[in-house]
């Protein structure tokens, strides 16, 4: 059950839900007329800008007929482990009903192996078409776990689909489908344009039910709920629900400006407040997941902290901005940059930096080996160096010392430590455990605090002496289904506990 005022994603069908027999029997009844309905013709390829600025007072009406026909419905199927099978429980009357139901229908609802206890689940999201060939975006936890996709377009024609490439940190995705002769299609717009009470319009599939138009103007912008530091979502309070997932937010234009993701709801349902990822994020990753099927992120090598009225003027700012660099990675981009501990960037490539999330985005969204100015403050003035971005993977990979390690589970970096080390963070020579030398800057490590310099000493009440030890404990922990792991984390200000999930 969902605490009040949860986050969730819009998705649907995943968990056995106690939905009404009515409900059920009229979605499986819409199914079999939607697929013996007569095919209408699809629109012909377009650019949804080409539509022009549309008259709010006319409607909506223009608007949607030409977008539409880049929206699609999107069905998943896997399997998963249950212990019940009706919404009723075992060993009811209702057994036989359902088996029966079920059979019918395998589309429409989950189906046990009796021996095996194993059932077939079926998800609903929404997506759009950007490319007339036949690229389709969703979101990564829409399709996450599948074992066949298949894409329903808006005339009802059902399009097997294979996945291009994923990305869980921003969870997007992008999938393929084969169709003979060019599609309509969305293109993407300015989110960095968009105002806080501008209209949108917003289409998916929410409940299953569908090509589901609703409308609403944008709440907030640069919302952070806690999804990882790369993401800053647009708020909205058109009515989006669970199956609205990977559904396309357009302007008044008919662009697209955001990427439909999650709700808050204290019961599961539309309350008016919505969050998008914006097109200024998804346009990057979708490009990079299109050409190579994975992204890679940029690494620059810097551990920074957010600045507050009293440090800010101590630094000879007259506001809190920008993002305090507390510590230079050894070898790193910006140490070969010049940049030092001290230093406040303010601006980087060009874009300002607000805050540590900021710069963790906008380094993280830098294709490896661009050279991008970094501007800092330093000294009363402003100063800019020239960086040579890394990538993200390839840094956490670099072997530091003979006895690097990996935990990619908890998105960090160990090694066991070194003279350097000792020297560079004044430990005693006493002082045992492994040293974080890299994280991802929105993996879950980094959300709970940890940073590179920290020591791991205890991993589960167990003494750490090796970076080894860390991950083979880890490792064990991960095989036993653990939902979290306790550690004992040493820094220059002392050591505390830090649970993290595992999952």
């Amino acid at each position: 059950m969902k605490s009040p005022g949860s986050i969730a994603g819009c998705r649907t069908g995943r968990r056995s839900y106690r939905f009404h027999l009515l409900a059920l029997a009229v979605l499986a009844a819409a199914t079999i007329l939607m697929q013996n309905a007569p095919r209408a013709n699809l629109a012909p390829p377009h650019a949804a800008a080409d539509l022009g600025e549309v008259n709010i007072n006319n409607g909506f009406a223009e608007l949607v007929e030409a977008v539409k026909p880049t929206v699609v419905n999107i069905s998943v199927t896997g399997r998963a482990e249950t212990r019940e099978f009706t919404p009723f429980g075992n060993n009811t009357p209702f057994d036989e009903f359902f088996e029966r139901f079920f059979e019918d229908f395998p589309g429409m609802t989950p189906e046990r192996s009796p021996r095996q206890g194993v059932r077939k689940t079926v998800a609903v999201g929404s997506g759009f078409i950007v490319d007339p060939d036949g690229l389709v975006v969703t979101n990564h936890h829409v399709i996450e776990g599948a074992e066949t996709i298949e894409v329903v377009l808006h005339d009802g024609t059902r399009i097997p689909a294979s996945l291009r490439g994923t990305d869980e940190k921003t969870d997007l995705a992008v999938l393929n489908i084969d169709w003979d002769g060019p599609l309509p299609y969305a293109v993407f717009g300015d989110s960095d344009a968009a105002r806080v009470g501008d209209w949108v319009v917003a289409i998916g599939n929410p409940f299953g039910f569908g090509g589901t138009t609703t409308s609403g103007i944008i709440s907030a912008r640069g919302r952070d709920i806690q999804q990882g530091s790369l993401l800053d979502f647009i708020q909205i309070d058109a009515s989006i629900n669970r199956g609205n997932s990977g559904g396309p937010l357009f302007n008044m234009r008919g662009e697209v400006i955001g990427v439909n993701n999650a709700i808050y709801s204290p019961n599961g349902g539309n309350v008016g407040i919505g969050f998008a990822i914006p097109s200024s994020t998804a346009r990057e990753i979708v490009d990079q997941l299109k050409e190579a099927g994975i992204v890679e992120r940029g690494f620059l090598g810097v551990l920074v902290q957010s600045l507050n009225d009293e440090l800010a003027e101590s630094f000879g700012l007259t506001e809190p901005t920008g993002a305090l660099v507390a510590q230079v990675n050894p070898g790193s981009p910006a140490e070969r940059a010049g940049i030092r501990v001290g230093d406040i960037i303010l601006r980087f490539d060009g874009k300002p930096v607000d805050g540590p999330r900021s710069i963790a985005r906008l380094v993280s969204l830098t294709s490896e080996n661009s050279k991008v100015v970094v501007t800092l403050w330093r000294d009363n003035a402003e100063v800019n160096v020239f960086a040579d971005i890394a990538s993200q993977q390839a840094s956490m990979r670099e072997d530091p010392s003979s006895s690097s390690s990996e935990v990619d589970v908890l998105g960090l970096s160990i090694r066991d430590i070194s003279r350097e080390d000792r020297k560079q963070f004044n430990l005693e020579d006493d002082v045992q455990g492994a040293i974080i030398v890299g994280i991802e800057p929105d993996g879950v490590a980094a959300r709970h605090g940890l940073r590179p310099g920290d020591i791991i000493q205890r991993v589960d009440n167990a003494q750490v002496q090796t970076a080894q030890d860390a991950r083979e404990r880890i490792d064990q922990l991960v095989a036993e289904n653990r939902a979290s792991v306790l550690m004992l984390i040493r820094r220059l200000n002392g050591a505390s506990f830090v649970a993290l999930p595992l999952s």
